[in-house]
This record gives structure tokens, sequence and C-alpha cells, in this order.
């Protein structure tokens, strides 16, 4: 995780999703119908946000399902990728 002093500006940076290596979702955060700050602030009306705690969102483009054993990476322009894989259903 990258602190946001840290990070930057977030201009145009690419945010990006690919489902087992095949890219499914590409857009500019400048791009998201609300801004990472409005995000924060919506959501913290609602839930004690604090350090570490991670707010998934994504790109509206190239939605679709992920089965179980899918490989999700999602990258932000300057920042270290982050990956999960789908496990089983329970």
């Amino acid at each position: 995780l990258t602190r946001a002093s840290g990070f930057g500006p977030l201009g145009d940076r690419a945010i990006r999703l690919h489902q087992n290596g095949t890219l499914r979702q590409d857009a500019k955060l400048s791009e998201l119908v609300w801004s990472p700050v409005e995000i924060v602030q919506h959501l913290s009306r609602f839930y004690h946000l604090g350090p570490g705690d991670l707010i998934l969102t994504g790109t509206p483009a190239g939605v679709g399902p992920v089965q179980p054993g899918d490989r999700l990476e999602g990258t932000i322009d300057g920042l270290a990728p982050v990956t999960l894989t789908i496990g089983p259903a329970a």
C-alpha cells in the first residue's frame, strides 16, 4: 500500500483490471463518476474508515462475471498492482 502523501496528484493516471491476463477494464481516474476523494467522503458518512482500509471500485466498461479460480489484477499507474484469486463458492 502507498500512502496518499507519497502518491502525488491523481491527474489522469490509468486504472485497469485484468482477468486471467486479459484486459477487461481500462480508464483514467479522472473519468470515474466520483473522484476518490468524493468516494471516501461519502463512505465516511456511513462507515468508520481507518488506515489500511480498502475501498474497491472499478470502471463500468468491461464489467462481467468472475468464476472460482479467476485471477484478477488491478493496477493504477504509479502503484504496485493488487492481485487476488477468486476462491470456491461457500
